[in-house]
């Protein structure tokens, strides 16, 4: 999100800092409480209470993927409840960043899943390689790699949600849902429902410039740029792994209201920053590499190849950047769209508004699930 501005990412090996493991890393089985989401002004940006970004007890794992000559170890995250209930299961992917972390969905996944109801909610969050948590080796990122990994972490036979069964549920943010999408489309994933949060299909540098084969040559050499040794680290450091970039990304279109770009905030998303590998997939996310598709049309012809198939909602943000917006907007009335709303935020209404969000989310599954109990 920073250099154009330099949208660009982190990476890890799986140990998170003590501040953020230590303090969460806790048995999860709690009694379930109800959640009222409080009602805010469509004529101003609420700012974030502290309620909503109440930490939730979760359950921090790995999972070891192994893709092409290389095992990476994978972060995610389980939330749940002790129910009786029916239980049924949500993943959640984090936008496509360079500051991309499952911290965006915890206080939506905690929400969501310790409200008493007719079914026992339970969700993964997991960062996409090269991102997040997640190892970052220097790979050829690109939207295949994704998608693998997304159909790997699903499906394989020894991986997180081998027992989940092929009704799953799916909640992401910008990228996350159009790749998703695409493995639907292929028959690699099988969707009980989809909910695109602030969805995009473009990465910062093509959804302004565009694709045409000169300025891809550009994208090429910059990307190339970035990914050498020695300069492509000093250039990461000056236009995305510090604090005035991270601050100004934020402030300028990540988050609808300047007053929640907190210091915690900027400061959690510079060491993300700084993790080893950090600029590998970020740099391709910038150039378009991660971009499942390639055009307007093709975004609305995976929405709509679920028409009847797939219940589908889709989050419109009121203060997402012009070109952002337009992709969202253009999902409303389109075929295959169950549901349209449109809710205070930007890029990542999910870490901003999280009550708001879950909210929203919440409906939706009630509307398809739990009201058919």
């Amino acid at each position: 999100m920073a250099m154009a501005s330099l949208f660009i990412s982190s990476s890890p090996s799986f140990t998170l800092p003590p501040k953020t493991y230590t303090k969460y890393q806790t048995a999860y089985f709690l009694k379930p409480f109800s959640l009222k989401a409080a009602s805010t002004s469509v004529d101003q940006q609420p700012t974030i209470s502290l309620a909503d970004k109440q930490p939730s007890p979760f359950k921090a794992n790995s999972w070891q993927w192994k893709f092409q000559d290389k095992v990476l170890t994978i972060y995610y995250e389980e939330h749940g409840k002790e129910s009786p209930e029916p239980t049924k299961n949500i993943l959640m992917l984090p936008s496509i960043s360079d500051v991309s972390t499952v911290e965006e969905w915890r206080s939506v996944a905690g929400n969501i899943v310790q409200r008493a109801s007719k079914i026992n909610w339970r969700a993964v969050i997991v960062d996409w390689p090269g991102l997040g948590y997640s190892d970052r080796p220097k790979l050829d990122y690109n939207v295949d790699v994704m998608e693998k990994f997304l159909t790997d972490f699903i499906s394989a036979p020894d991986g997180p949600m081998k027992h989940f069964g092929n009704d799953l549920v799916i909640f992401g943010g910008g990228h996350a849902p159009t790749i998703t999408l695409c493995a639907a489309k292929k028959g690699l994933v099988k969707l009980a429902a989809i909910a695109a949060v602030a969805p995009t299909w473009a990465g910062p540098l093509p959804i302004v410039f565009g694709r045409d084969s000169t300025i891809e040559m550009r994208y090429g050499l910059l990307r190339d740029t970035l990914r050498t040794p020695g300069v492509g680290w000093m250039m990461y450091n000056v236009f995305v792994s510090n604090e005035k970039a991270i601050a100004s990304q934020y402030r300028s279109h990540v988050y609808a209201n300047p007053d929640n770009v907190t210091p915690d905030v900027v400061d959690s998303r510079i060491a993300l920053t700084k993790r080893k590998g950090a600029r590998y997939a970020p740099a391709s996310f910038l150039t378009g590499l991660l971009d499942p598709v390639k055009s307007q049309e093709e975004f609305l012809e995976l929405f709509a190849d679920l028409d009847g198939k797939v219940p589908v909602l889709v989050v419109s943000t009121k203060s997402s950047p012009k070109r952002s917006k337009a992709v969202m907007q253009a999902l409303k009335g389109a075929k295959g769209v169950s549901k349209f709303v449109e809710v205070p935020g930007a890029l990542l209404p999910q870490e901003e508004y999280p009550t708001m969000i879950a909210e929203e989310l919440y409906q939706f599954l009630q509307e398809n699930f739990e009201f058919n109990i």
